[in-house]
């Protein structure tokens, strides 16, 4: 990761219209947003999210090391596999906020600080209720033009998704001075804290 310059901008993004009907018992969804550190940190101080783990979607298995995949040789992405209760947040308000405080959907093949299409913004979709509703809140999003460029965020198909370093889990919760939490992330968490209160939780849920 580089070191931050400055916090990303906060976007309020729609409510879906498009609600997930996941029924009952705990889901896993993957979304993809950049630096995983500060996907993992937003979505683990939600309410209803049970683990959020950082790790490789796509690629191979003996190259999903943390020093391949940030030299840009592999086809990974950098990413978190959530596991959360749709009784208590659905997979469309965690697409609401992945959108508002988490990634920017207009950038490709990078986001903020860190480039390269290991730190591309998708969204991986582990069931066809969960490929509906992205695929319809991607279509609300791009009419409501929130954003002045085009939204470039994709919806991949589900591979294989592979836990990163014991390093990376969890670490904002150990490591909350680290110049690029401090600077990139922690904003984030703020910005979840005061757009969305009713599904914030202040309690890092750990992995």
């Amino acid at each position: 990761m580089q070191p931050a310059i400055a916090a990303e901008t906060v976007v309020e993004a729609p409510q879906a219209k498009r609600i997930a009907k996941e029924g009952s018992g705990l889901k896993t969804a993957i979304f993809a947003g950049g630096c995983f550190w500060g996907v993992e940190g937003v979505l683990s101080h939600v309410k209803g999210v049970k683990s959020a783990v950082s790790g490789y979607h796509g690629g191979t298995e003996r190259q999903a090391d943390y020093k391949l995949v940030s030299s840009g040789v592999t086809d990974h992405a950098e990413a978190v596999k959530v596991v959360y209760d749709p009784k208590v947040i659905r997979y469309d308000q965690l697409l609401r906020i992945f959108f508002s405080v988490v990634t920017d959907p207009t950038q490709l093949n990078r986001q903020g600080p860190d480039t390269g299409a290991h730190y591309r913004n998708a969204l991986v979709p582990l069931s066809a209720e969960q490929n509906a509703v992205a695929k319809a809140y991607l279509g609300q999003l791009k009419a409501a033009k929130l954003w002045d460029k085009p939204i470039v965020t994709k919806i991949e198909r589900a591979q294989a998704f592979y836990d990163a370093e014991t390093y990376h889990q969890d670490f904002m919760l150990k490591n909350p001075r680290h110049g690029y939490i401090v600077s990139w992330d922690a904003p984030k968490v703020r910005a979840l804290k005061a757009m969305y209160p009713g599904v914030y939780s202040a309690k890092f849920q750990p992995n």
